[in-house]
């Protein structure tokens, strides 16, 4: 399978180079040459996760991995459960924060890692020499200890990752700011999208990027984007079982970088049967006055108790137009909707009154549904954190404690290993140089 870049069209990489280059150039983002289409829906249905995972993975991986070698990343990296769980008749919440970072973003962290893994052994042994790689990448909560824990330890690979120095939550920040080692971690003095700058400005030189191997884990990596295709497939799988009527599945997605929607896109146009998609955003609503308006307009970024979509300038948005423009998937199959903070509150309450804890983004998903769902759709919503993560928020709207996970217990009391960064490039430049 080749990817082109949808800004340099006549740019084309394999698999391999894409997960290893992270972006084309003129930042653009790459894009696969053929979308696979299974005709076979209920027989991939009927698979475990991990067996029917390889066979919608491996068209994407063709000539880069073989069977056994995408079975094993696919075996080691979704060796956790993405669950449906029932709201009320026609409502679930797909619970996607099952591994071991009790965030998505392990399903996506974990297979780029182990891929990643993978092209470097073989490159040495093509070569006879290690080039070491360096992961840098922005996080608005949960990417940083996805990426941190999939990739600590792991034998030359450098991670860097950048966060908006005070707007995530103290249990998102200790997660991925404790572990040391070949992880580093930078609070930069600025908001998510100005840590996103950070990174683009650092593809654009060359120079830096070609002596320190620069590569970045974010969303825009296409491999993450694959991964996260195949937990659509898991929940329509687990609806099957209860339901035969698989033609009104309406997601509705939590969205701040949009990659979440872009994998749903991907699935649809891969044969899965989704009616159509909620892009489900908070005050930053860029995307929705766009689909409203036809004009790009990004504001200043928002801080709101939904950090994670705290993004006013999605990065893969190109991706969204382009599958929507081309005709991959049809025009109508995506709507979107800006959520309050009061709405949101509400909206953790009320889900609390149905006895489910949610947390802020979640609840986004929720209240979107509520709006957007028509009689006869079965509406799903991404459960994308846990609740532990955000537990002072949570707390605080619902009046009552709640319990801490261990993985969360197990770093509370670590120190933060991080430092202090300007938004100024050259200050991220002198760093990753030194």
């Amino acid at each position: 399978m080749k990817y082109y870049n949808l800004k340099e069209n006549d740019e084309q990489v394999t698999f391999s180079q894409a997960v290893k280059q992270g972006l084309g150039k003129n930042q653009g983002l790459f894009f696969p040459s053929a979308m696979p289409k299974f005709n076979n829906i209920d027989d991939l249905l009927a698979l475990p996760l991990v067996e029917r995972s390889v066979k919608i993975l491996q068209p994407f991986v063709e000539g880069d991995l073989t069977k056994a070698e995408l079975t094993d990343i696919v075996t080691d990296a979704f060796n956790f459960p993405a669950l449906l769980q029932p709201i009320s008749p026609d409502r679930a919440i797909l619970e996607l924060f099952h591994g071991p970072t009790l965030a998505f973003k392990d399903f996506g962290a974990r297979f780029m890692a182990k891929c990643l893994q993978v092209f470097v052994a073989k490159d040495a042994k093509a070569s006879g020499e290690t080039k070491p790689l360096t992961i840098l990448t922005a996080t608005s909560g949960d990417t940083g200890a996805a990426v941190a824990h999939a990739f600590h330890g792991i034998e030359n690979i450098r991670v860097v990752i950048m966060y908006p120095k005070g707007k995530i939550s103290l249990l998102q920040e200790k997660m991925f700011t404790t572990l040391g080692g070949n992880i580093e971690t930078l609070a930069v003095d600025g908001d998510f999208d100005a840590c996103q700058s950070l990174v683009k400005q650092s593809f654009d030189d060359k120079y830096l990027a070609t002596t320190i191997g620069l590569n970045s884990a974010n969303s825009i990596n296409i491999s993450r984007l694959l991964a996260q295709v195949c937990y659509y497939f898991e929940a329509v799988a687990q609806i099957s079982r209860t339901k035969s009527d698989l033609t009104n599945i309406v997601f509705s997605i939590p969205s701040g970088n949009f990659g979440n929607l872009t994998a749903g896109l991907f699935a649809k146009a891969m044969g899965l049967p989704i009616k159509r998609f909620i892009a489900a955003t908070n005050a930053n609503d860029t995307v929705p006055r766009y689909l409203e308006t036809g004009e790009w307009t990004p504001h200043a970024t928002v801080a709101t108790i939904s950090n994670a979509m705290d993004v006013s300038n999605p990065n893969n948005w190109p991706r969204v137009e382009h599958m929507l423009k081309s005709g991959i998937v049809e025009q109508g199959c995506v709507s979107s909707v800006s959520i309050d903070e009061e709405q949101t509150q509400s909206t953790v309450i009320q889900l609390s009154k149905l006895g489910y804890i949610s947390e802020p983004h979640a609840a986004v998903a929720y209240k979107a549904l509520q709006y957007s769902a028509v009689e006869g759709e079965f509406g799903v919503f991404l459960g994308t954190a846990h609740p532990g993560k955000f537990k002072d928020v949570v707390e605080s709207i619902l009046g009552q404690p709640i319990g801490l996970p261990k993985e969360l217990a197990d770093c509370i009391g670590e120190p933060i290993l991080s430092k202090d960064l300007s938004a100024d490039f050259s200050d991220l430049r002198s760093y990753l140089l030194a």
